[in-house]
């Protein structure tokens, strides 16, 4: 009877046995795929655009570059509006990731923003001369290329920070829309009523409205909207466009942290995000990029900033404001947050001990001063700082 009894039980823990090695063969299999077609879609540019004079690696935190391309070739024309075939960019950050990964912040650099250029390498591999005092998106449209110079903007954040950029990442307008209709939307706040006339007559009536004033969820082609409108908002400027990009940001952050590691919702948005980007060697496979991704999962909506480089009106460009853009570079430099948190690893991990084989008596006397520390931020940078979980209503207009 003993024996008998023991027969369904193997029969029933072998079933058991090949359904868990199937699904996990099914699973493998599965994950397989996904790698490579994800990998499949990663386009990257060639590095040796890159200065032959940079900036030395620092251990403190990492810096990408995200690029946002408003080239009107390929599907990006239907999106843009308008003709060429030259990459150009409209919109630029640099996001610096602290050494402790529980702090970033996004800066961003306006368009008009009066840089110098240095030498930069052109699709037949010559080399430009260094251009000075020009617009910083002109970098990123140096050799006329459709995708662009990612290298040569590269180059000129280097030079403008002084900064070593870890990677390198450039969105166009096709891949921006799939990514937030993969996310199933990200609400906004839009400050005023918006008419097509504001952003292109030539899309549709003048009159007719594309945005009513106040909160709204948006995707696609009406999220690029969104980020792309600068006229009958605020004064217009480039600079309230940047706020209310920093506020999407902040939104889809937000949303994408609300919907957790869902592979219905996360599947979509990598075959999105991968289309859509094209990234420097260091970032060319999805396992790497996989693996930044997941560097950035213990920062905190909180802890997570949106602040813009110190800025002026230079006529109708825009000048660097001195001494307060140093001030933020060397923060970054020595990984202090906005809010003047030390966030390096050595922050993160407590002030150091001194050494027991040094008698503390032989310590120096404690300082009646109290130095500054390095990279301390000017009010405004401080006060104009967005968070991630702010209200997407707040500091949306400026002018």
């Amino acid at each position: 009877m003993t024996g008998r009894r023991r027969k369904p039980r193997r029969r029933r823990t072998r079933v058991v046995t090949v359904v868990v090695v199937s699904f996990v063969v099914l699973l493998t299999a599965g994950a397989g795929w996904v790698y490579l077609k994800l990998n499949g879609n990663i386009s990257t540019f060639d590095a040796d655009g890159l200065s032959k004079n940079r900036p030395r690696a620092s251990a403190a935190g990492q810096n990408v570059l995200v690029i946002g391309s408003d080239s009107r070739s390929g599907d990006n024309s239907s999106l843009g509006g308008g003709e060429g075939d030259v990459g150009r960019s409209d919109t630029a950050f640099l996001l610096h990731v602290y050494g402790d990964g529980e702090h970033a912040v996004a800066v961003s650099i306006p368009r008009d923003t009066l840089v110098d250029i240095p030498p930069c390498r052109n699709p037949d591999g010559s080399w430009t001369e260094e251009q000075q005092h020009v617009m910083f998106n002109s970098a990123f449209s140096v050799g006329g290329s459709p995708k662009g110079n990612p290298a040569c903007t590269q180059n000129t954040i280097e030079r403008l920070t002084g900064l070593r950029v870890d990677h390198t990442v450039v969105v166009d307008f096709a891949g921006f829309a799939a990514m937030t209709s993969a996310v199933g939307g990200v609400d906004v706040c839009v400050p005023a009523d918006v008419h097509q006339g504001d952003l292109d007559p030539h899309r549709g009536s003048r009159g007719d409205l594309i945005f009513a004033k106040g909160r709204q969820s948006v995707s696609g082609r009406k999220a690029l909207d969104y980020v792309r409108v600068r006229h009958g908002l605020g004064d217009g400027s480039d600079i309230g466009r940047i706020q209310r990009q920093q506020a999407f940001l902040s939104a889809m952050v937000r949303k994408v942290r609300s919907q957790g590691f869902n592979p219905t919702t996360l599947l979509p948005l990598a075959d999105a995000a991968t289309k859509s980007m094209t990234v420097d060697p260091g970032l060319g496979s999805a396992d790497k990029m996989l693996s930044f991704a997941m560097s950035l999962k213990d920062i905190g909506l909180h802890d997570m900033k949106f602040v813009t480089l110190p800025w002026r009106y230079d006529g109708n460009r825009v000048a660097v404001v001195q001494p307060d853009a140093d001030a933020l570079w060397a923060a970054l430099r020595a990984d202090r947050t906005v809010d003047g948190k030390n966030a390096g690893r050595a922050g993160a991990a407590g002030a150091a001990k001194p050494s027991p084989s040094v008698p503390a008596a032989s310590s120096p006397a404690p300082s009646t001063v109290t130095p500054t520390p390095p990279g301390t931020l000017s009010s405004g940078v401080v006060s104009g700082a967005r968070s991630a979980d702010d209200d997407p209503c707040a500091n949306l207009s400026y002018g």
